[in-house]
């Protein structure tokens, strides 16, 4: 029977989001790109062929070989045979043994970095616990790794998000589209002391109308939000038509799907529905572990959870490169994302790395049977019909980096037994669709924005071919992966 704490104290929220044009809000493109993001071009926006290129549109839909792609300035003009005749005045590229992907859409994508003071190799740290921003490298990562849109999912500096991507929008920096999330909408007890604990029900509205006027296009509730704040913020952003979405704790997934959330955060490793003794808006200090160790699909309560968020819409973000120390295959990063952290990110990386190596074995298999769960959960949300979007959460401790975070895991989708032209449905057309921009990007299609990823080899068969990033094109602007990150190397966790 579903574990559902109690909530007649609560009307419930059945509103959906009021209809808004988001893409205006999220897609603009700049008219001309400034100094600081001439350099990173590789291809100007124009008439442009891609000839012989594999075609993985990101519908689901098997993959189109040997076409030509045609990008006429910001749009896709064309889909046809390699063979067809070209129109006049497209400047040809080989794309032979390469694929194009739909840019991906970043449904978990911070711009920011979690620091611990004086972390020790024990894994000590003094308090407080920090979140440094990283606007500097972080876009900059997300364009490099195929990223061409991202929801920030969390904010602790809403004023530069929205500056940063005012200044995207305007062609001076590089970086991806944004739906800007406001501050995190947290209750007491938070471990981050940039959070703001909201007071009750009422600054919850406050909070999110305050900064829908100033132009962010979602909200995320945290942790140690109760009902009562958490039922007032989703009403106050659907009279706005924008979206919630939570990384809960101290409320249970079905408590918050009936209070008409429309996008549960980790895909099923927080609930905390079966934790043992949980109170009612107290988050527990399990953290949801014993309620993953006991779901499966072929539970009571994991069977009743799915059909639940199902039949009322709410989406769940996958996010298992944040949770990939519980896999039994997990391992150091590469040397070219090692380069990519500042020399102090890198050695906290690598203290950490070694304890999780140092774990018990009880605490392993443990690990290995929390991360089965999850990925059978998911495959069974979906098979039931729900909306899994992806996204890597690249914070702490190094292990999730931007950008190769958002690859990473479209490949654990595949770990996950999911297909990889449905992974990289999940990565890029769903993210669009959840966000009100599918008729704009997310997929390859005549008449939408070019946003895109030229890749070597075929990740329709391998899905690690993802990685091997040639050429982005956001809004038919080629930008160029090595470039963007040699311009970032040793930087991130600094800047």
């Amino acid at each position: 029977m579903l574990a559902l704490m109690p909530i007649i104290a609560l009307q419930l929220s059945a509103a959906a989001p009021v209809n808004v044009n988001m893409a205006a809000r999220i897609l603009p493109a700049a008219t001309t790109l400034g100094s600081a993001v001439q350099p990173f071009v590789k291809m100007p926006a124009g008439k442009l062929a891609l000839v012989h290129v594999r075609v993985i549109d990101g519908t689901g839909t098997a993959a189109q070989q040997d076409r030509t792609l045609l990008l006429d300035g910001r749009k896709i003009a064309g889909i046809v045979p390699a063979g067809d005749a070209l129109p006049a005045g497209y400047r040809v590229i080989d794309a032979t043994g390469k694929s194009v992907i739909p840019g991906i859409v970043g449904m978990h994508d911070h711009q920011y970095y979690i620091a611990a003071p004086n972390l020790t190799s024990d894994g000590k740290s003094d308090q407080p616990l920090l979140v440094p921003q990283m606007t500097f490298s972080s876009p900059r990562m997300y364009l490099a790794a195929g990223v061409t849109t991202l929801r920030t999912t969390g904010s602790v500096e809403p004023y530069t998000d929205l500056n940063l991507k005012q200044t995207i929008d305007d062609g001076t920096l590089p970086g991806p589209h944004m739906d800007v999330t406001g501050p995190y909408l947290e209750g007491a007890g938070s471990p981050f002391i940039q959070m703001h604990p909201l007071k009750d029900a009422a600054e919850a509205t406050r909070t999110v109308d305050y900064w829908a006027d100033q132009g962010v296009t979602s909200f995320k509730a945290y942790m140690n939000i109760t009902r009562a704040e958490l039922k007032a913020a989703i009403e106050a952003a659907h009279a706005r038509g924008l979206k919630v979405t939570g990384h809960l704790c101290s409320v249970t997934y079905p408590e918050a799907a009936m209070l008409g959330i429309d996008d549960l955060e980790h895909g099923f490793f927080v609930n905390t529905q079966l934790d043992p003794g949980k109170l009612v808006d107290v988050c527990p200090k399990s953290d949801g572990d014993p309620t993953i160790a006991a779901m499966t699909p072929g539970s009571a309560a994991g069977a009743a959870l799915i059909k639940l968020l199902v039949d009322r819409h709410v989406a769940v973000t996958s996010t298992l490169p944040v949770f990939e120390d519980d896999s039994p295959t997990n391992g150091i990063l590469p040397q070219r994302q090692l380069d990519l952290l500042s020399a102090e990110a890198r050695t906290d990386y690598l203290y950490l790395h070694a304890l999780e190596g140092r774990r018990s074995v009880s605490r392993k298999a443990e690990g290995v049977k929390l991360w089965a769960n999850e990925l059978a959960m998911e495959r069974a949300f979906v098979s039931a019909g729900g909306m899994l979007l992806g996204g890597p959460d690249p914070t702490g401790d190094g292990r999730v980096l931007p950008g190769f975070g958002d690859q990473r895991e479209i490949e654990l989708l595949v770990e996950a037994g999911f297909s990889p032209i449905d992974a990289i449905r999940i990565g890029t057309l769903n993210g669009a669709t959840y966000l009100g921009l599918a008729d704009q990007t997310g997929s390859i299609e005549v008449g939408k924005d070019a946003d895109l990823v030229l890749v070597a080899g075929d990740p329709s068969k391998q899905i690690a071919d993802i990685e091997a990033v040639e050429t982005v094109f956001k809004d038919g602007v080629g930008y160029d992966p090595a470039a963007l990150l040699a311009s970032v190397r040793g930087r991130y966790g600094q800047y």
